[in-house]
């Protein structure tokens, strides 16, 4: 059992890497997105502070603050307007399971070194 002076993020478990494996990767993009309309703002289409603070009991992330909600928005908001869109977030989400960046990284080598082969010899 998890003390309770630990945060909510402290005790986050991996689970993507599980999904991946099981649904591939069709699936784990489809249950992304559903993850990414169960937060959004149906009238701008995008998470919100707003949206993600009224929805994310619904993943189980009730107990974070406002400011750990705003450093998930501001980890994953590439374009700067304070907001996810659905690319944003799926990328955070792989950018948060630390086994899936592996993974990617390892794929990401093998292509390179596969395309650059030929530039060696």
């Amino acid at each position: 059992m998890a003390s309770s002076s630990q945060t909510p993020l402290e005790n986050f478990h991996d689970f993507l890497p599980l999904m991946a494996n099981k649904l591939g990767c069709d699936g784990l993009i489809g249950e992304l997105c559903n993850g990414f309309n169960l937060l959004v703002d149906g009238e701008k289409g995008v998470i919100t502070f707003d949206s993600l603070k009224r929805n994310s009991a619904l993943l189980g992330l009730q107990d974070l603050t406002d400011d750990d909600l705003r450093c998930m928005l501001k980890e994953g908001d590439f374009n700067g307007d304070g907001t996810l869109n659905q690319m944003e977030f799926c990328v955070l989400m792989f950018r948060l399971s630390p086994e899936l960046m592996e993974a990617s990284r390892f794929v990401l080598e093998e292509a390179l070194e596969y395309e650059l082969k030929d530039c060696y010899y």
